[in-house]
Protein backbone atom coordinates (compact mmCIF):
# COMPACT_ATOMS: atom_id res chain seq x y z
CA UNK A 1 0.00 0.00 0.00
CA UNK A 2 1.35 3.40 -0.99
CA UNK A 3 1.72 5.76 1.93
CA UNK A 4 3.14 9.23 2.45
CA UNK A 5 3.18 10.28 6.09
CA UNK A 6 4.16 13.82 7.03
CA UNK A 7 5.45 14.83 10.43
CA UNK A 8 7.18 17.73 12.14
CA UNK A 9 4.53 20.40 11.92
CA UNK A 10 3.49 22.54 14.84
CA UNK A 11 3.41 26.02 16.30
CA UNK A 12 6.50 28.18 15.94
CA UNK A 13 7.27 31.86 16.50
CA UNK A 14 8.16 34.19 13.63
CA UNK A 15 11.83 33.84 12.82
CA UNK A 16 11.90 30.30 14.11
CA UNK A 17 12.67 27.06 12.33
CA UNK A 18 10.90 23.81 11.69
CA UNK A 19 11.83 20.61 9.87
CA UNK A 20 9.15 18.60 8.12
CA UNK A 21 9.57 14.96 7.19
CA UNK A 22 7.66 12.79 4.75
CA UNK A 23 8.13 9.06 5.08
CA UNK A 24 7.23 7.10 1.95
CA UNK A 25 6.43 3.44 1.44
CA UNK A 26 4.85 1.15 -1.12
CA UNK A 27 6.67 2.42 -4.22
CA UNK A 28 10.17 2.84 -5.60
CA UNK A 29 10.96 6.09 -3.84
CA UNK A 30 14.27 6.78 -5.60
CA UNK A 31 12.56 6.95 -9.01
CA UNK A 32 10.04 9.59 -7.97
CA UNK A 33 10.21 13.35 -7.87
CA UNK A 34 9.12 14.63 -4.48
CA UNK A 35 7.47 17.92 -3.65
CA UNK A 36 6.07 19.89 -0.77
CA UNK A 37 2.87 21.84 -1.29
CA UNK A 38 1.04 24.08 1.11
CA UNK A 39 -2.45 25.49 1.40
CA UNK A 40 -3.62 28.23 3.70
CA UNK A 41 -7.29 28.90 4.50
CA UNK A 42 -8.99 30.69 1.63
CA UNK A 43 -6.00 30.29 -0.68
CA UNK A 44 -5.11 27.91 -3.48
CA UNK A 45 -2.66 25.11 -2.95
CA UNK A 46 0.82 26.17 -4.03
CA UNK A 47 4.03 24.34 -4.80
CA UNK A 48 6.66 25.20 -2.20
CA UNK A 49 9.62 23.07 -3.23
CA UNK A 50 10.45 20.05 -5.33
CA UNK A 51 13.33 17.66 -5.74
CA UNK A 52 13.83 15.30 -8.66
CA UNK A 53 15.11 11.76 -8.62
CA UNK A 54 18.49 13.27 -9.54
CA UNK A 55 18.27 15.65 -6.57
CA UNK A 56 17.78 18.82 -8.60
CA UNK A 57 15.72 21.30 -6.59
CA UNK A 58 13.28 24.12 -7.25
CA UNK A 59 11.63 26.56 -4.88
CA UNK A 60 8.80 29.02 -4.87
CA UNK A 61 10.09 32.60 -4.91
CA UNK A 62 8.46 33.23 -1.55
CA UNK A 63 10.63 30.64 0.21
CA UNK A 64 13.94 30.87 -1.66
CA UNK A 65 16.82 31.31 0.72
CA UNK A 66 14.73 30.22 3.70
CA UNK A 67 13.57 26.67 2.90
CA UNK A 68 15.63 23.67 1.84
CA UNK A 69 14.24 20.45 0.40
CA UNK A 70 16.30 17.28 0.58
CA UNK A 71 15.84 13.55 0.24
CA UNK A 72 17.34 10.44 1.76
CA UNK A 73 16.66 7.56 -0.60
CA UNK A 74 18.03 5.03 1.87
CA UNK A 75 15.34 6.08 4.33
CA UNK A 76 12.61 6.73 1.74
CA UNK A 77 12.17 10.17 3.25
CA UNK A 78 11.98 13.72 1.95
CA UNK A 79 12.55 16.70 4.22
CA UNK A 80 11.71 20.37 4.23
CA UNK A 81 13.92 22.52 6.43
CA UNK A 82 12.13 25.80 7.09
CA UNK A 83 14.09 28.71 8.54
CA UNK A 84 13.22 32.35 9.21
CA UNK A 85 9.55 31.46 9.29
CA UNK A 86 6.95 34.14 8.70
CA UNK A 87 3.26 34.27 9.61
CA UNK A 88 2.43 33.97 5.91
CA UNK A 89 4.06 30.53 5.93
CA UNK A 90 1.15 29.28 8.02
CA UNK A 91 -0.54 26.47 6.09
CA UNK A 92 -1.11 22.77 5.84
CA UNK A 93 1.99 21.30 4.23
CA UNK A 94 1.50 18.21 2.10
CA UNK A 95 3.97 15.78 0.59
CA UNK A 96 3.59 14.71 -3.04
CA UNK A 97 5.30 12.00 -5.09
CA UNK A 98 5.26 11.93 -8.91
CA UNK A 99 6.51 9.15 -11.14
CA UNK A 100 6.48 9.25 -14.95
CA UNK A 101 8.06 5.99 -16.11
CA UNK A 102 6.61 3.62 -17.13
CA UNK A 103 3.29 5.26 -16.29
CA UNK A 104 2.20 8.48 -14.64
CA UNK A 105 1.52 8.18 -10.92
CA UNK A 106 0.91 10.78 -8.27
CA UNK A 107 0.57 10.17 -4.54
CA UNK A 108 -0.38 12.57 -1.76
CA UNK A 109 0.04 12.57 1.97
CA UNK A 110 -2.58 13.88 4.36
CA UNK A 111 -0.62 16.94 5.42
CA UNK A 112 0.78 18.49 8.55
CA UNK A 113 -0.19 21.85 10.03
CA UNK A 114 2.42 24.59 10.35
CA UNK A 115 1.42 27.67 12.31
CA UNK A 116 3.74 30.67 12.60
CA UNK A 117 2.49 33.05 15.24
CA UNK A 118 3.66 35.02 18.23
Amino acid sequence: QVQLVESGGGLVQPGGSLRLSCAASGFTFSRYSMSWYRQAPGKERELVASITSGSSTNYADSVKGRFTISRDNARNTVYLQMNSLKPEDTAVYTCNAVGRIPLNYSYWGRGTQVTVSS
